[in-house]
């Protein structure tokens, strides 16, 4: 059985959706998502009846180092579980381990390629595009309206192909974080080149300065796009950036003590003038023409700081973050926001001034570096707190990369068509499940990191239960397929990884440490094993089973006994509830 794509002419068909040609307000803004994304917001849910307070402050931990350990600090910081990934960190001391996930890699990976154009010579007609040959990045090429839904598909699949192939860094996670901080969406600005710059940068800051990658986003041609800054003008100050740029991205609204709406007015004035050339390179320039050079007087929130007005848009960019980022509540918020990240979402009191306050002051005094404020996170004893293990649930991109690489997984690629229809069938799975990588409901940010008071729990509804196990199903018993490529888990390649996969016991006691983040019960695990022996008392029936597949793998009855077993058995792991956790 398989779940198959849709036929070559329908795929096509629905990937090829022009957008507006005229530059004007509204340009990229009127063509459709190619992913189907309906539930924009996710609809509310209870809130949790009890929240959990972790413990511990930002002292570093002293505690024990074991398999427990590293496979919270791989939980947190990658997407998904592999038994070689614990090994590796295992065999360092936890300093060691933690240093090696934030080593990361600055070297940009190989960018996107034209992998969207088909034709077999068939009567089924294929795209091919007019400037980009088959194969080679398209990352530098002009805005075309026909190929932008190709190019934006083609952009996603090797993003969520970056997390797939991932080392054992935290550059993957980290990137998806900046995307939810700065959120742009990849409906609403319809070039693929924007989409990728964007990414490039979130990728390259992935551990950089706060600060300055604050600017670059601001200059960023997909976020001018995104929040009309290329329409913010002298005569017409544009407020939608210095808005968010205040509320969302730096300063938040935790404080009592806020900015005034004419402190926006006044951020929208020194914003004026940064724009896009349209009709030469999409490059961001700066338009003297349109500029404020009037002075910009802000509030007593900002101490009632005058910027001076000038020709030169770059010193008045930095006028203006130094002065936000002077503000003390920079650094709490952004903290914040890392800690529902990667930690947990209920900052109670105690959280605030034993791991918020101290790390923010970290933050600022490190001149709003984020390698130093992960470390001391990822090192502290509050991180590792026995109560953390397992309070997340998970988002669906780590169920779905996740999984994938749970099982050690790839996106199989005969041709590089077969890899962009299994690539894009993956974000569909995301979709589905309400995330979407390049499409966040709004500029907020997915709800399960700012909703309160439901927060994560807003992961799982009706709908979002049944894809995400529909998910689960399909790789377990079934498959995706992309003409002429499946992917599904190869449960015995599975098995036979694991130290003593032909003991029913230690089988479903390493199975489920690295499947599941806490411990299950007995109950559960005698169930388990009641699958593996089919309900037989004796232990030795799976034994036998295993070591006769071994002595004979090409014997079709001895692998269909065992290769059954082991599908239920992972199926119904991947569906129990605990699998929703990390």
């Amino acid at each position: 059985m398989t779940v198959s794509t849709i036929d070559r002419r329908s795929f096509l068909k629905r990937l090829r959706k022009p957008s507006p040609v005229s530059v004007k307000k509204g340009f990229f803004k009127n063509a459709k998502s190619l992913i189907p994304n309906v539930a924009k917001e996710l609809p509310l849910v209870p809130p949790p009846a009890t929240t959990i307070t972790l413990n511990g402050g930002l002292d570093p931990y002293t505690g024990p180092w074991d398999y427990d350990q590293a496979a919270h600090l791989i939980r947190r910081t990658m997407f998904g579980l592999k038994k070689t990934d614990v090994e590796l960190l295992k065999s360092m001391t936890m300093e060691q381990a933690v240093d090696h996930i934030l080593d990361v890699d600055n070297t940009p990976p190989a960018p996107p390629v034209n992998n969207y154009y088909f034709n077999d010579g068939s009567d089924e007609e294929g795209y091919e595009d007019p400037v980009v040959p088959f194969g080679d990045t398209w990352v530098n090429a002009a805005h075309d309206e026909e190929a932008e839904g190709l190019r934006i598909e083609s952009f996603r699949g090797w993003w969520a192909n970056q997390m797939i192939d991932q080392e054992v860094s935290i550059r993957e996670k980290m990137t998806l974080f900046w995307h939810n901080h700065f959120a742009t969406q990849a409906s609403q600005v319809f070039f693929g080149k924007f989409n990728y710059d964007h990414n490039s940068k979130l990728r390259g800051y992935a551990l950089g300065n706060f600060k300055e990658l604050t600017k670059e986003i601001t200059k960023d041609g997909m976020m001018l796009i995104f929040l009309n800054g290329f329409l913010n003008g002298k005569d017409a100050p544009d407020e939608n950036y210095a808005r968010e740029l205040q509320e969302l991205f730096t300063v938040g609204k935790d404080s009592p003590n806020q900015y005034t709406e004419d402190d926006v007015y006044q951020a929208a004035r020194v914003l004026t003038g940064w724009t896009i050339n349209f009709g030469g390179d999409w490059e961001t320039v700066f338009n003297l023409f349109n500029h404020d050079q009037g002075d910009k007087q802000f509030s007593s929130f900002y101490n009632n700081t005058i910027i001076e007005g000038s020709a030169d848009g770059n010193a008045e960019l930095d006028a203006l973050f130094d002065m936000i980022f002077a503000k003390g509540e920079v650094a709490e918020y952004l903290c914040r926001k890392i800690y529902r990240w990667f930690v947990y979402y209920n900052i109670d009191a105690t959280v605030e001034q034993e791991v918020i306050v101290p790390l923010a002051n970290i933050f600022r005094d490190n001149g709003y570096d984020i390698k130093i404020v992960m470390e001391t996170l990822l090192k502290s004893e509050h991180f590792f707190d026995a109560v953390n293990k397992g309070c997340f649930i998970k988002t669906p991109v780590d169920v779905v990369v996740g999984t994938l690489r749970n099982f050690g997984l790839t996106v199989p690629g005969s041709t590089l068509w077969d890899e962009f229809v299994m690539e894009y069938l993956l974000n569909i799975m995301m979709s589905n499940m309400q995330m979407l990588p390049g499409d966040p409901p709004n500029v907020a940010g997915w709800q399960a990191f700012r909703q309160f008071p439901q927060y994560y729990r807003m992961w799982i509804n009706s709908d979002t239960a049944r894809n995400r196990n529909f998910f689960t199903d399909v790789l377990t018993v079934a498959a995706l397929e992309a003409y002429e490529d499946e992917l599904k888990i190869d449960h015995i390649a599975f098995a036979s990884q694991l130290d003593n996969p032909g003991d029913p016991v230690k089988l479903i006691d390493e199975v489920t440490r690295l499947l599941l983040p806490q411990p299950i019960s007995d109950t559960k695990k005698t169930l388990l094993k009641s699958i593996l022996l089919s309900g037989l008392p004796n232990d030795g029936y799976w034994t036998n089973a295993w070591f006769d597949y071994i002595n004979d793998p090409n014997d079709p009855m001895a692998f269909e006994v065992v290769n059954v077993r082991l599908t239920i058995l992972h199926n119904y792991i991947l569906k129990l509830p605990e699998y929703q956790l990390a």
